[in-house]
């Protein structure tokens, strides 16, 4: 990630919101601001541990943590409709975009993601953030 991205110093309108102190997290999303930086591309990426950034999109951490946020042309998405702005905003991600975007992979997607994968990611970050 760029000193730019990082500190939130871009214009660009598209911003994602993730969990830095996350490992799995941190992973996805750095791989997403490691293409953005090569292909010059204008999205932010704001770490939800850093408070001045965290103030900026007016939710609470605790809220944040639990699961991917995506603000797109100002409007704050979560969740698949999250991925999905991110996705659509890098050219080798589109297709996945496209197809999660369809009606019944968006329904299965949103299923997993909410009832799965975002509820024991944020499980292990409550673990984290409880033994410090």
């Amino acid at each position: 990630m760029s000193e730019e991205q990082q500190s939130g110093q871009t214009s660009a309108e598209t911003s994602v919101l993730y969990n830095d102190a996350c490992p799995v997290c941190r992973k996805e999303i750095r791989h997403y601001a490691g293409i953005s930086e090569k292909d010059a591309l204008l999205i932010r990426y704001d770490d939800l541990n850093d408070t001045a950034l965290l103030a900026e999109w007016g939710i609470s951490a605790d809220l944040a943590a639990r699961r991917l946020h995506v603000r797109k042309n100002g409007e704050l998405l979560d969740g698949i409709p999250a991925f999905i702005a991110l996705w659509q905003e890098i050219p080798r991600y589109r297709w996945l975009a496209r197809l999660v975007g369809l009606p019944g992979v968006r329904t299965l997607a949103t299923l997993v993601y909410d009832y799965i994968l975002a509820p024991a990611l944020y499980r292990r970050h409550l673990k984290r953030t409880s033994v410090r």
